[in-house]
């Protein structure tokens, strides 16, 4: 047995009195769909819905192993990190604060207050993450507290590694996974679940799953060195990391870009819609991440084989439903948006309408400015029910003479119009 080996199956034990295992369920819908037989590791079934829990637990209690002092644990997080590291200051009864952005959705901010009772203290400071991360810092300087970093250490991986051990145990006998696909923000879960598969001596092959607007791995891998991103589209917030964690690098750059599989945003709504209605299974987006990549693997050299597939969290807030339906839509080539140039004049809006086929629908219709005495600029959502659709009202709005700009993939224009 591994040095590591080792620590992953002494981080499991305790972690018992805090939760069960999640479970490892080979799911029929997938599976059918794929062809292959599919695993869902539901780490969306913690107490906490995300694994973040593991890693928190692992780091906190090894200190308190070590150090029979009061000192307080901080932490800088608007996501599960928060979640997880107040429920495990609550579990042994010892004090934590918890900083967040101003900006921070207040339904994270009681979950996490929910979490931690009465031995969580929250602190909203700053606009954006690093002004609250340097916060954190500060206060931990300042009060002799004990930061609990997010991935980028060795306990943390410890922690997060207890995925593996528990993929391993709950396997059927005799089943070894071929693939196994996972989410990448920080690289903590994807450095622990690697190095325990390595050293048990499984020889399956690895994805690991980035959205494209957060690719931070991919293009560290690239480059042969950590990369810090300058830009990051945080809609997939909890893999939107602009940074590799320096040790979790250090696991995975033995991988290659191969290994990496970006996929879009917009794309994973789709899967989230599709699991929550065919499954009834809630997924946040970076929960949904490793199943969506499903679509991008070649069927026949996936056929039959095992594949375990990393569910990392579902904490999915559903007033942003809306918007996930929207980008589910807009990927599906269902949901398109468009500027006309609108003559103002009796009964233009009667003649556009004539346009439209039986299953096309006016989302939105929202004058913009007027452009000119007898024309105006109106943004209008058009939905239908078959993608194919809208080649025939191109057809129709051309030969009708119709000006008109299509700006469903401008994302500069949908950012501030849209």
């Amino acid at each position: 047995m591994t040095v590591f080996q080792d620590a992953v199956q002494t981080a499991v034990v305790p972690m018992r009195s805090l939760f069960a295992e999640t479970p490892l369920q080979l799911n029929d819908y997938l599976s059918r769909k794929y062809g292959a037989n599919i695993w869902l590791k539901r780490e969306d079934l913690t107490p906490v819905r995300s694994y973040k829990i593991r890693g928190a637990f692992n780091y906190i209690s090894s200190i308190i192993s070590h150090d029979s002092s009061d000192a307080v644990f901080v932490c800088a997080s608007a996501g599960n990190h928060a979640q997880g590291f107040a429920f495990v200051c609550k579990h042994f009864g010892r004090k934590g604060v918890v900083f967040m952005p101003v900006t921070t959705p207040q339904q994270k901010i009681d979950k996490t207050r929910a979490f931690g009772g009465e031995f969580v203290e929250i602190k909203l400071i700053g606009d954006i993450f690093d002004e609250c991360y340097a916060a954190s810092q500060d206060y931990a300087r300042q009060h002799d507290g004990i930061m609990v970093p997010p991935f980028d250490h060795e306990r943390i991986i410890e922690g997060q590694a207890t995925v593996a051990w528990e993929i391993q145990q709950e396997l059927p006998e005799g089943v070894i996974p071929d693939l196994i696909m996972m989410p990448v923000g920080g690289g903590g879960l994807a450095a622990g679940i690697t190095h325990y598969a390595r050293d048990i001596g499984w020889t399956c092959e690895f994805r690991f799953v980035e959205p494209t607007g957060a690719s931070s791995l991919y293009e560290s891998l690239q480059k042969g060195e950590r990369i810090k991103l300058k830009r990051v589209d945080n809609f997939v917030d909890g893999a939107a990391v602009a940074e590799l964690g320096k040790v979790n690098f250090e696991y995975l750059k033995q991988f290659s870009l191969e290994n990496v599989m970006r996929v879009p945003e917009n794309r994973v709504c789709a899967t989230m819609i599709e699991m929550l209605n065919v499954e009834g299974v809630v997924l946040e987006p970076a929960g949904a991440l490793a199943i969506d990549a499903l679509k991008d693997l070649d069927k026949a050299a996936i056929a039959g084989k095992n594949i375990v597939v990393v569910v990392s969290g579902g904490n999915f807030d559903f007033e942003r439903l809306p918007d996930v339906r929207e980008r589910a839509m807009r990927y599906e080539g269902l949901k398109k948006y468009f500027i006309f140039r609108f003559p103002q004049r009796p009964g233009a809006l009667r003649s556009f309408l004539d346009l439209l086929g039986p299953d096309d629908d006016i989302a939105r219709f929202e004058y913009l400015k007027k452009s000119a005495r007898n024309f105006g600029s109106v943004l209008i959502g058009i939905e239908t029910k078959d993608a194919a659709n809208f080649s025939q009202l191109y057809d129709n709005f051309d030969q009708s003479g119709w000006a008109y700009e299509d700006i469903t993939d401008n994302q500069i224009l949908a950012d501030f119009i849209i």
